[in-house]
This record gives structure tokens, C-alpha cells and sequence, in this order.
């Protein structure tokens, strides 16, 4: 369709009569048309109609964001980037990829300068340390625990505020770009890490540790996390100590963000969020506990 075209097309909306069959051919157009619908509701007075326009936006991006999230679930989920962005992207369609992964490279560049290839595993956690909870600030937002800020990638990075999973996430990226083993633990109701080194020959762990980053990167060892978890009073499970995949983190990541909209009464949000779940979960499964 021409430019002229288009905007005749939306301009029909204001018809009451035949605004529902416009909507669903303005649907069919994609998120290509979604610039036009910006300009229009500039330009409309009509609170009606911007109403209609604001819907239509928000349901196509909810489309493209689904479309998005299959092709990066099909792929293997392997850019863990990538799978927090498109999760940032439901609330802030307009964040951008780049501009996270400029933040990251910051902080793998200030780690790198102070990394020695000789340093013991617990120094080269030290350091990073440093660079994220020290000298960058990020710490726990224990004020607003269950905002939905602080699933949002780009929103932490801005207020160095996050839940445990946005916060071992940040960390989890940057030690990715230094090569260093470290990875995701599922914990039920927390989120940590662990540093598993294997040695060449045998394929094993050689004394794993964990890192509690919602407490600015405390090392945990193993009995520390049986502890937890006897506190719990639940079935200590494998996963509870191995790492766990990059789909297991984004899934997590939007189990977090659709309690955060039930705590905030956004019943229409959540079940949007559910929605986006569902399409990284091949079956029903358990959710591992939020944050």
C-alpha cells in the first residue's frame, strides 16, 4: 500500500460502523504500519480514537514480540542477551539491543583491565565484585522487590536496582565476554551462580562455588546451599546446584515479571506476560520460585 493509502485506511477508524473491519486489515499490515498509527494519534484531538490507536499500536508490537520470541526459541535461546531484551521490549517496545549491549562491553572492559590469567577463581570473583557492586553501585531493591522494573534489563542498568535474577544476570553477561565458567542456578525463590571450573582430562567440577549477587556477590559453597534449602523444608533436587540454560533464565525472568503485575492488580498485563511464557514452554511445567 501507498503512504496515501494507508493513512486513508486508518482516517476510516473514525466510522464506528466499519472501524472493527479496519482494525483487523490495519492488523494484518504489520508493525510496518505502526509509524503511520503514531503519526495519527498526534494529530487526532479525539480521546476515542486515540484509545483505538494506542490498542491497535500496543497489539501489534504484542504480535511482533511473539514472532520474535519463537524465532529466538527456535534458534536454542543461546543469547541470553537478546532473550532479557525481548522481555524488556513488552513494556518498553522501543528499548534498544545495542544500547544494552554497549552497557555490558563498559563493564567487561573495566573487569578485563584488572583480570590476571593466574588469579585464583575466588579473586577473579573479587573483581567483578568490584567492578559491578562497588564501583558501579548495583545493589538490591529491596524497596520495590516485586516491581516489574526490575525485570527490565535496560531499567536496572539505568538505576542499578534490580531483583536476584536481573542482577545475576548483568553479572552472568559479563563474566560470558571474560570466559569465565560461570552460570545460572535455579534456587527455589532465589536466584544464584556458580562457578564451575573443569579440569581437561576428567570433564568434572573441581570445587564448584556459589554467588548471591542480591548480596552484592557474597561466595556460597556448596553446604551454604543445602542449608538454604533445608530451610526451605523442601526435596533437595539436582538442579538446585547445577546450571541451568539461558531459556530457563528468560522464562524465569518472565515468570518474575507476570507476579509483578498481579501484586500491581494488572490482571490484563499478566495474562499478556503468560502468554509470552507459554510460548517458551514446550509442555506445562513447575515454576522454580520468583525472583
Amino acid at each position: 500500500m501507498t503512504t496515501n493509502e494507508i493513512k486513508a485506511l486508518i482516517s476510516l477508524l473514525d466510522d464506528p460502523e466499519i472501524a472493527p473491519q479496519i482494525q483487523g486489515e490495519i492488523q494484518n499490515l504489520g508493525e510496518a504500519i505502526i509509524p503511520f498509527l503514531e503519526e495519527s494519534w498526534e494529530e487526532t484531538l479525539d480521546p476515542q480514537q486515540q484509545r483505538r490507536l494506542e490498542d491497535l499500536i500496543h497489539n501489534l508490537q504484542f504480535e511482533g514480540l511473539q514472532h520474535r520470541l519463537r524465532v529466538w526459541r527456535d534458534s536454542g535461546g543461546q543469547d541470553l542477551l537478546e532473550g532479557m531484551w525481548l522481555l524488556n521490549s513488552y513494556q518498553y517496545p522501543d528499548a534498544d539491543l545495542q544500547a544494552l549491549n554497549r552497557a555490558i562491553e563498559q563493564l567487561r572492559f573495566e573487569a578485563w583491565t584488572l583480570l590476571r590469567p593466574e588469579m585464583h577463581p575466588a579473586d577473579q570473583v573479587q573483581v567483578l565484585n568490584h567492578v559491578i557492586f562497588r564501583n558501579h553501585k548495583f545493589a538490591a531493591n529491596t524497596q520495590h522487590f516485586h516491581s516489574p522494573a526490575n525485570s527490565m534489563l535496560h531499567r536496572v542498568l539505568e538505576t542499578k536496582r534490580g531483583n536476584p535474577l536481573s542482577l545475576c544476570v548483568i553479572y552472568l553477561l559479563v563474566a560470558q565476554r571474560l570466559d569465565l565458567p560461570i552460570f545460572g542456578v535455579n534456587l527455589p525463590n532465589l536466584f544464584v551462580l556458580t562457578y564451575q571450573l573443569y579440569k581437561d582430562e576428567e570433564e568434572k567440577p573441581v570445587t564448584p562455588f556459589y554467588i548471591n549477587c542480591y548480596n552484592r556477590g557474597v561466595i556460597l559453597s556448596k553446604a551454604d546451599i543445602e542449608h538454604y534449602v533445608g530451610q526451605l523444608g523442601i526435596t533437595s533436587q539436582d538442579t538446585f546446584y547445577e546450571p541451568c540454560t539461558h531459556l530457563d533464565i528468560v522464562r524465569r525472568a518472565m515468570r518474575n515479571l507476570q507476579v509483578g503485575f498481579e501484586k500491581l492488580q494488572e490482571p490484563a498485563k499478566a495474562e499478556e506476560v503468560a502468554q509470552l511464557l507459554a510460548i517458551l514452554l514446550e509442555k506445562d511445567e513447575p515454576g522454580e520460585g520468583e525472583e
